[in-house]
């Protein structure tokens, strides 16, 4: 199981434990309340019976505290431990109570003349009795009517036996763990499609960078071959820069930004011709302006690429300088992007001591030398730094090495830096 795997497996264990925590007491309360109502529900039906049976739906007539006497003493016993009869206009016509309805009659709550209007219910627990329902029943001339003139009022207690109380904790107990098992496998299903789906999404990623990568390459080595070498120049100039940025504490998009920029920062030499790339000798004024408008037409050419946007702040500005004299924009200081600071001191190193079809290489010593010199003026000195302590291991690295080489490391360090 690799990382990705683990921390997927420990992310859905967790939500499936949190949703079962959760789902697990809401059902427990939920068959709690539906095994209430039924019993309710069959306690309001029974009681309806035996008061149309015993005639005490109309407790208006001359018989009515009979009729309603009547019907108490049928009902208690049964399903009710207390049962108490009203008139419409909420005097007491009857009541019955069994001996367990007599010692818990003193310790419920007391209330006034009835005058509900639709059937009700009270869960009480009760020191000494335990769990007890109290029903409200308006009562109707008709037995399963809940609406129409309203001929009194039966009231009900029950106080629910051990037996009935268990039946009911162990249904909600089992539907409990029933809705805590089905959150758990639900979590266990989920496992294998979640990671079969990252598993592709992280494939086709992966392709995709691949062949921006591979655009990228394209791209640089294009240049590369018109310009200065056969490409080797791109390849440690990108590798450079990460290594000063890496010390820096550049990370993510950042890096890959940097990573990018370096690699393209000369991609607007396309558009400059042969006769001015390659001339040996030394620019004139007219062509210099000329060669300049390479950076105008790299930022064009990677603005808006998508991916390649990040590149736009060494390509536009790494010729950009410390103090504010380079193009072609002026700018200074901190005004110059982090990636554009970073790879001007790489550029210039690797241009210094690599071979040009205008120059000899030079040595670490003179080309250190130069670098130091512009400190301050060209190169931002934090980035010259972090970069003197590493310089001398970068030089050794690098000399005397091939494209092939440059390449390999840059290629690590891709893979590293875009998760590949």
């Amino acid at each position: 199981m690799n990382p990705f795997q683990k921390r997927t497996a420990v992310r859905i264990a967790a939500v499936s434990l949190l949703l079962a925590s959760l789902a697990s007491p809401i059902s427990w309360f939920v068959a709690q309340e539906r095994a209430e109502e039924n019993v309710v529900a069959l306690a309001i039906e029974e009681s309806g019976r035996l008061l149309h049976h015993h005639n005490a739906l109309d407790l208006s007539g001359p018989q009515a505290a009979q009729f309603a006497a009547a019907a108490a003493k049928t009902i208690v016993g049964g399903l009710f431990d207390i049962a108490e009869i009203y008139d419409s206009q909420g005097g007491k016509l009857a009541e019955e109570l069994t001996h367990q309805g007599e010692v818990i009659e003193t310790d419920l709550p007391k209330h006034g003349k009835p005058s509900y209007t639709t059937a009700s219910y009270e869960s009480l627990k009760l020191e000494g009795a335990g769990w007890v329902l109290r029903v409200f029943v308006p009562l109707h001339l008709v037995a399963t009517a809940t609406s129409g003139p309203i001929t009194g009022y039966f009231e009900g207690v029950r106080v629910i036996p051990d037996w009935q109380h268990r039946q009911i904790m162990s249904t909600a107990l089992v539907t409990a763990l029933m809705v805590g098992l089905a959150s758990l496998l639900c979590g266990a299903a989920l496992y294998p499609v979640v990671v079969y789906l990252s598993a592709d999404n992280e494939r086709k990623a992966r392709e995709v960078l691949d062949s921006h990568i591979s655009m990228m390459e394209a791209l640089g080595r294009a240049i590369a071959k018109r310009d200065s070498d056969t490409g080797a120049h791109n390849y440690r100039v990108a590798w450079i820069a990460a290594r000063i940025a890496e010390r820096m504490g550049l990370k993510g998009g950042d890096m890959q930004a940097l990573i990018a920029g370096s690699f393209l920062h000369d991609v607007g030499k396309i558009g400059i011709s042969d006769t001015i790339l390659l001339k040996p000798g030394r620019l004139d004024d007219r062509e210099m302006e000329i060669m300049r408008t390479h950076v105008d037409q790299g930022e064009e050419i990677v603005t808006g690429m998508g991916w390649l946007d990040g590149a736009q702040g060494v390509v536009a500005a790494h010729h950009e300088k410390w103090n504010g004299s380079g193009y072609p924009r002026g700018l200074a200081g901190g005004n110059i992007p982090l990636a554009a600071r970073i790879f001007a001191v790489a550029d210039v190193f690797d241009a210094l001591c690599s071979k040009r079809p205008y120059k000899e290489p030079l040595g670490f010593a003179a080309s250190m030398t130069i670098l130091e010199r512009d400190t301050g003026s060209h190169f931002d000195p934090e980035v010259m730094a972090i970069f003197r302590a590493m310089a001398a291991d970068i030089f050794a690295r690098l000399e005397n090495g091939s494209e092939a080489e440059a390449r390999q490391l840059l290629e690590e360090c891709i893979r590293e830096h875009f998760e590949m």
